[in-house]
């Protein structure tokens, strides 16, 4: 493995510039913990695999029996003269398990110390309100407006990520004005807030700033959880809304697997009593329920990783989003009830019973022009979970990407797959 210096001198290990080691990925303790089992345990597996009693899906079921075949044929050869063939096998099993534990723990430690830092400054500050900012991206003079509410458990500049990968900045390039609420961290004042306070409160203010700003309807496009708040403001504000567009949007919880979502769900239970104390679910609580959704993720990723250039532009654009998604913010103990308990375990959208200020979130009463991307390959937020928010809505258009949660915003199929078709749309609704 790659050697790792030792801290011997009790001082935190830096990087080169002489900032601290990145944190991530969080919770670094979750990942490891799943990387090192799942391959320690594939020694264990072997026997299993010379018995036939392997639960293998059935994608690889006649691969496993052909492999079992090859191992009795190869030891029926040997006539008891050498190693088996299962521990043949096992040898190779063993080399494979340190070349993949080297491989993800290089990956890991390279990110650690990677010198790229996101350096893009940030647009003017139209409005602000306890943490949250209005970031005006500017364009052309007299740009279409546009506000985009991002979700509020990752930070906004998922939509601003580097250089090379903005929308914000690449709609402002081509005549628009866009204008992203970021949500910032929450403080004292946002720990008490639900739902209701956000969107109801602070996502309408802000909307009002934009509109009496321009004087006119303004289009607003929310990604993954954003969008349900955009909705909920276009029912509560149509005369303030030229169009709502969503990205990625769930609404059904329990579309493709309500046992899943219900698991997430009484992931809330143990952390109540930090709840009360903290008015918040933690960023690692958070990023740790993500993980469920793949345990292995990082394995894959960090072992990928390991194996580009250091100073290639795929390592830097990797650092980039690994920095975003380490960058998380807590979920106030009122929203996250609502969207744990209330979204993903009852499923209050779309049984009508998620309410805002009093009244039911009801799509059907939606009546502004609506576009919905929904991208094919989403694993955070299911296709059938997405196509029923619009479903629901009166002649909502629905694109189908052929791209994931993230890179519906930050891939390279992203300008072709979303950017594009967005601002067309965008040009269209005025």
């Amino acid at each position: 493995m790659s050697e790792r210096p030792q801290d011997r001198t009790g001082e935190k290990e830096k990087r080169a510039d002489g900032t601290p080691l990145r944190m991530g990925p969080r919770p670094l303790g979750l990942h490891l913990t799943a990387a090192l089992g799942s391959l320690l345990s594939s020694s264990a597996a072997l026997p299993l695999l010379r018995n036939g009693s392997l639960p293998w899906k059935p994608a690889l079921r006649e691969r496993a029996a052909a492999l079992r075949d090859e191992m009795s044929q190869a030891d029926r050869l040997r006539g008891g003269a050498g190693p088996s063939a299962e521990d043949r096998l096992g040898r190779e099993v063993d080399r494979e398990i340190r070349r993949r534990i080297d491989a993800v723990l290089t990956g890991i430690e390279r990110y650690r110390r990677h010198p790229y830092v996101r350096d893009l400054p940030d647009p003017p500050v139209v409005w602000s309100e306890g943490g949250s900012r209005l970031l005006d991206y500017g364009g052309e003079p007299g740009g279409r407006p546009v506000l985009f509410v991002p979700s509020l458990v990752n930070r906004a500049y998922i939509l601003d990520l580097s250089r090379d990968k903005s929308l914000m900045r690449w709609l402002a390039a081509r005549g628009f004005r866009p204008l992203l609420l970021d949500w910032g961290r929450p403080g004292p004042l946002e720990r008490r807030f639900t739902l209701t306070d956000y969107i109801a409160g602070r996502l309408e203010r802000a909307l009002d700033v934009v509109v009496e700003a321009v004087g006119r309807p303004v289009p607003v496009v929310g990604y993954c959880m954003g969008g349900l708040l955009a909705a909920a403001l276009a029912q509560r504000r149509p005369r303030s809304l030229a169009g709502l567009g969503l990205m990625a949007t769930p609404w059904d919880f329990h579309a493709e697997d309500a046992a899943t979502a219900r698991r997430v769900a009484a992931f809330i239970q143990p952390w109540g009593p930090a709840l009360e104390r903290w008015g918040e679910l933690p960023t690692d609580a958070l990023q740790a329920l993500f993980a469920q959704l793949d345990p292995l993720l990082a394995l894959k990723k960090f072992s990928s990783f390991a194996r580009m250039a250091p100073d290639s532009r795929a390592a830097a654009a990797f650092v980039a989003l690994e920095d975003w998604l380490n960058d998380g913010v807590p979920l106030v103990a009122g929203v996250a009830r609502d969207a744990l308990a209330g979204w993903y375990g009852r499923n209050d959208t779309l049984a009508g019973a998620w309410m805002v200020a009093g009244l039911p979130v009801d799509p059907a009463s939606i009546r502004v022009p609506t576009l919905a991307l929904i991208p094919e390959r989403d694993r955070i937020v299911p296709p059938a979970s997405a196509l029923a928010l619009p479903a629901a809505i009166p002649d909502a258009h629905i694109l189908r990407p052929p791209l994931g949660h993230i890179g519906m915003v930050v891939s390279a199929g992203a300008e072709t797959g979303v950017w594009n078709p967005l601002a067309e749309w965008l040009a269209a609704t005025g």
